[in-house]
């Protein structure tokens, strides 16, 4: 009845997956409607474009507003295996600034779930109150309990282990914690953008003209959302070339990372033959040089889309195609 009325924010739904995914295995049973979809696709007309070449953008970062970009796509999935798990508390992992950590806070609240974050910072920083700036202003606003951890010891010890160590914790609390890796980024988070790809392909067919993308461009932070879009658009009538710059780590990292993730739903496919994975790292995380920030600026005068400098011209909450003039 609910959702006859257009109430379906906040629902858990039975998945049935596209046809062409079917033979994927483990196919998820449910997911929670936790994004505002579909998010639209416009043309985006950036100056100094090459000659008969369309660049089209896909608005992710319109998923919604505490939940937007990527990381609720993955989420919609993950949130959904941890209720049907019994949990009562989420852990996840990221830098001090995620978004996919704020993402997860928010959703975690929304389903009446404890999250604990374990956030990495300086190692200048470790000791002091992380403030209430960005991100973190949200996390502490919905009640997150947030464990900092400096860059040294996240290198050394790894994300898995600070989270599993966590886990055991709160187990000997008593409690029931469900743990989401970086970045949501894991074979189960993959559906989020295998789905995305079919509402892209429900897109174009609704669509007046008639568009065929080439090429789709995407940041990868975790290396989740390529391995969903370059796996669903291989399967797919879509059948574009997905190209990725990693902001973080380097390409052949995200190959063998985005493989096991293939290899996790028994996909049967190389990732270095779906996508092409590009070094963009360049200073590191979340630090600019002035010409990228000029470009940022550029773009959201002469465009209107304000892009995240924190991965530079190239972003997550963004997916961005290319189709060349015939």
């Amino acid at each position: 009845m609910a959702s006859s009325l257009g109430f379906e924010f906040l629902t858990k739904k039975p998945y049935s997956p596209p046809s062409w995914a079917s033979h994927l295995h483990p196919l998820p049973s449910h997911f929670f409607s936790l994004a505002h979809l579909p998010t639209p696709i416009h043309r985006w007309n950036l100056p100094n474009l090459p000659t008969n070449t369309e660049l089209w953008i896909k608005r992710d970062d319109l998923s919604g507003m505490q939940l937007s970009g990527n990381k609720v796509r993955k989420l919609e999935f993950l949130m959904a295996d941890a209720i049907a798990q019994g949990a009562d508390s989420i852990i996840t992992i990221g830098g001090i600034q995620s978004n996919h950590c704020r993402a997860t806070a928010v959703a975690a609240k929304y389903l009446n779930l404890d999250c604990f974050l374990i956030l990495r910072t300086s190692d200048l920083l470790v000791d002091q109150d992380p403030g209430l700036t960005g991100n973190l202003l949200v996390e502490r606003m919905v009640g997150a309990h947030v464990h900092l951890i400096s860059k040294q010891e996240y290198a050394k010890i790894g994300s898995v282990t600070l989270t599993n160590v966590l886990k055991e914790k709160l187990i000997k609390e008593g409690r029931r914690p469900y743990v989401i890796p970086v970045g949501g980024s894991n074979s189960l988070g993959t559906w989020g953008y295998i789905e995305a790809v079919r509402e892209i392909e429900q897109q174009i067919q609704k669509g007046t003209g008639n568009v065929k993308f080439d090429d789709i461009v995407v940041a990868c932070g975790s290396g989740g959302t390529i391995a969903g879009l370059s796996l669903g658009s291989s399967l797919s009538a879509l059948k574009a070339r997905v190209h990725a710059f990693s902001v973080c780590d380097d390409p052949d990292y995200f190959h063998n990372f985005a493989q096991g993730l293939l290899d996790g739903l028994k996909a049967g496919v190389s990732s270095r033959d779906i996508v092409h994975i590009q070094n963009a790292k360049g200073l590191g995380y979340a630090m600019n040089t002035s010409e990228e920030l000029n470009f940022v600026k550029e773009v959201a005068a002469t465009t209107g889309v304000v892009l995240d400098p924190v991965y530079r011209y190239l972003f997550v909450p963004y997916i961005v195609y290319s189709l060349s003039a015939l």
